[in-house]
């Protein structure tokens, strides 16, 4: 075998065979990214918002046990957790098509979706918010009213009156 083959280079050659800079580069500091707003300086609870498209949805589909929790002072991945339940597997589906369809309308797509072909508990994931979903089974079970208890119900104004 040929020996220079075999040779394995030093450091100071690796570092003598690198090309020389010869302009430095100027960085500029990263910009901070946009930080979420503060809960003392967020908009009112009361404003319409997102999570009110989705109430109106699921109530146009018989949802039962409805509930938006407001999570802007207990966690940071989420702003506003929309629950409620449906009787069957069917009525859970045509929830979240529902609200889906609802919030598409004011431009808003999910992140993800998640156990919609079960329907024991959907997830719709919205970034800011999050719906879901259950039967009545999965929302006794996993109890996420009582794991999220920290976080202030919001009141979900009365529906318009329909002619």
């Amino acid at each position: 075998m040929n020996q220079e083959l075999l040779a394995i280079p030093t450091r100071k050659a690796v570092q003598t065979a690198r090309p020389k800079k010869t302009a430095q580069k100027t960085v500029e500091p990263r910009k901070k990214p946009a930080s979420k707003a503060t809960p003392a300086t967020a908009a009112p609870v009361e404003s319409p918002a997102n999570w009110l498209a989705a109430v109106r949805a699921a109530e146009d589909r018989k949802a039962m046990n409805i509930r938006v929790l407001d999570l802007r002072e207990v966690t940071s991945f989420a702003d506003f957790f929309v629950l409620c339940s449906g009787g069957n597997q069917r009525q859970v589906q045509a929830i979240c098509d529902s609200v889906e369809t609802a919030l598409k309308q004011v431009g808003e797509r999910p992140n993800s979706v998640e156990g919609f072909s079960n329907a024991e508990w959907v997830l719709l994931d919205y970034g800011d918010m999050v719906v879901h979903v259950f039967s009545e089974q999965a929302r006794a079970y996993y109890d996420l009213d009582r794991l999220w208890r920290e976080a202030r119900e919001v009141a979900i104004p009365a529906a318009p009156a329909r002619p």
